[in-house]
């Protein structure tokens, strides 16, 4: 049986995942980087016109003009949220900071307006701990694991794309390094963990302690009869335990490897 070829779109770690799984099934016969890389996707699609295209986390607007030519199946796009909801760039990280436990991930068909083509498959998927500090990181695998999964059982016989209710969309925006500055003073315990967590990667959690500019790791709220040895302390009384961190321009440590280091320093 020949394997279906794909042209695909992406970069970052949801492309990645998704690639890692649609090649144990599909030719991958070429991989669209950036914008410069559209030509390439035209031409091969005129040589390989059963050719399926798929995009993750591409980053860059795709004309009507190149929609048009993968018509009429479309270039498959492999969004990390149950569309309508969380449109956007940053879909992953806008759900953990609304502290949902239930995430979902769809394959859509591109169309000109951003996330609003119609829906081939949606999932949903419910990790053990919404806590995890690794949550991001792991939902972006899974996620796009799973709309890959989809695509590689369903290449050859794709049902009827269903249009979205617009009314429902909520959408989300771009990320940027003044996002990742905590405000402790300003949000409850619960908001700053899912902050700690959604920005992982980037734009990366920061905040002062003990006078040293630092990333936030990994953390855990912590039980109101426990005495951390670092934590922050919220605008609801509440504390957020530190566990990992990385001072600025030193090395990833544990929370007690900071204290040590910083009573050397004092001595």
């Amino acid at each position: 049986m020949t394997k279906p070829q794909i042209i695909f779109l992406g970069n970052g770690p949801l492309a990645d995942s998704a690639l890692n799984e649609l090649q144990k099934h599909c030719e991958i016969i070429f991989h669209a980087h950036d914008q410069s890389d559209l030509t390439e996707v035209v031409k091969l699609k005129q040589k390989h016109p059963h050719a399926h295209a798929v995009l993750a986390s591409f980053g860059v607007i795709i004309t009507p003009d190149i929609l048009e030519i993968f018509e009429p199946e479309g270039i498959l796009n492999i969004h990390p949220s149950s569309l309508p909801r969380y449109r956007g760039p940053s879909p992953i990280e806008s759900a953990i900071l609304n502290g949902d436990t239930t995430f979902g991930t769809s394959v859509m068909k591109l169309a000109p307006q951003m996330d609003a083509g119609p829906i081939y498959y949606q999932t949903t998927y419910t990790p053990d701990d919404p806590t995890r500090s690794d949550l991001k990181s792991h939902l972006y695998r899974t996620l796009a694991s799973l709309g890959a999964q989809w695509l590689n059982k369903n290449f050859t016989q794709l049902p009827t794309p269903v249009k979205q209710n617009s009314n429902q969309a909520t959408f989300t925006k771009k990320l940027t390094k003044k996002d990742g500055i905590l405000e402790p003073d300003k949000h409850p315990a619960s908001v700053i963990l899912h902050q700690i967590i959604a920005y992982q990667g980037f734009p990366k959690p920061k905040y002062t302690l003990e006078g040293i500019n630092c990333t936030i790791l990994e953390a855990h709220l912590a039980n109101p009869t426990d005495t951390p040895l670092l934590s922050i302390k919220c605008a609801d009384g509440a504390k957020i335990a530190i566990d990992l961190l990385q001072p600025a321009s030193r090395r990833p440590m544990d929370t007690k490897s900071f204290m040590n280091g910083l009573r050397k320093r004092q001595n």
